[in-house]
């Protein structure tokens, strides 16, 4: 069992998240006469290819038509139909926002926004298809869920886990091929339930979707060169927010950070702000993202670089804000 888990998990690492999203629907649509996959123009770079040959009447492309597209699924979802629907982040969270609001949130029906190339996965596609403030605007929404997978293996148990939801759900897929592996051993998902994935007793650092891997690196670089015991929370769903996790590890900590690919401004880091805020007594709070600018277009190693989003990077941050918390 658990070698075969480490050859999926390889298998789902080589993939990305947006290949391991295409294999888990594929998977679903084997046993749910009434899933539908609607896709805006993104058949082949959304890795549907072979899902369309396989489930041609499961399958539509509106092209390029992200409104219509969220209007047509909810309709759907009106007539008993289980949609999933995807095209990239930053055009659905910002083009269709207006529908998702409505349609989804307002109206209820239960249509799964599966937004792909989020953060800065896109690279040399430059500023136009970054996804940096998609956290932000889908949480705002109420009654629509929003999720982050952590690497391929949790992208499968999301898109598992949305199939048997009833309600809305915004689906964050980041990242790109050869995304790096974060589970190695099977473990228990469920929607709004955090998972601690290395417990500490100094600092507890927050890490959604990409950064989760990127936060172990850290924290083996703090403890390691350091000293510096940190756990690490992979905050897979991000509304609802796990406040218990937060209140059980990161309450008791000298120093909570959150670390995301997505804008300061926000996302993770502004939820679990909020969060502290209403708290009679919590750590300091260092928020780790993409700084509030436009970016310079470049792949996305050099993109995670620019803006201090590597392992190394995240230590060194740490450390030096640990340190002037010791030493006050």
């Amino acid at each position: 069992m658990a070698a075969s888990f480490s050859l999926m998990a390889r298998m789902y690492s080589k993939l990305g998240q947006r290949g391991s999203f295409a294999l888990a629907i594929e998977e679903i649509a084997a046993h749910d006469k009434e899933l539908m996959v609607l896709t805006a123009d993104l058949t082949t770079l959304t890795g549907l290819t072979r899902f369309k040959e396989k489930f041609p009447e499961k399958f539509l492309n509106i092209g390029i038509a992200e409104q219509n597209m969220v209007g047509i699924a909810a309709g759907m979802a009106k007539e008993g139909k289980n949609v999933f629907v995807t095209t990239y982040a930053n055009f659905l969270a910002m083009r269709a926002y207006e529908q998702i609001r409505i349609q989804l949130g307002y109206m209820g029906f239960g249509v799964k926004v599966i937004g792909t190339g989020s953060g800065l996965a896109m690279g040399m596609s430059g500023n136009t298809h970054y996804g940096i403030e998609d956290i932000a605007l889908m949480r705002a929404i109420p009654g629509l869920m929003v999720v982050s997978p952590a690497d391929g293996t949790e992208t499968t148990k999301v898109i598992r886990e949305a199939a048997e939801y009833h309600g809305p759900v915004y689906i964050r897929l980041s990242g790109t091929l050869n995304n790096p592996i974060v589970y190695t051993e099977e473990y228990l998902f469920e929607f709004g339930k955090a998972v601690l994935l290395r417990r500490g007793t100094d600092i507890s650092i927050i890490a959604t979707g990409t950064m989760v891997h990127e936060s172990l690196v850290a924290a083996d670089i703090l403890e390691k060169e350091n000293g510096i015991s940190a756990s690490v929370i992979n905050m897979h769903t991000i509304k609802p927010l796990d406040t218990s996790i937060i209140n059980d590890i990161c309450v008791h900590s000298r120093l909570a950070v959150t670390v995301e690919e997505h804008s300061v401004i926000g996302g993770l880091g502004g939820a679990v702000a909020e969060y502290l805020s209403g708290l009679s007594a919590a750590p300091r709070l260092m928020r780790i993202g993409i700084p509030d600018c436009f970016q310079k277009t470049g792949d996305y190693q050099y993109l995670l670089g620019q803006n201090g989003l590597t392992g190394p990077q995240i230590a060194e941050k740490i450390m030096a804000t640990f340190h002037a918390i010791v030493h006050t």
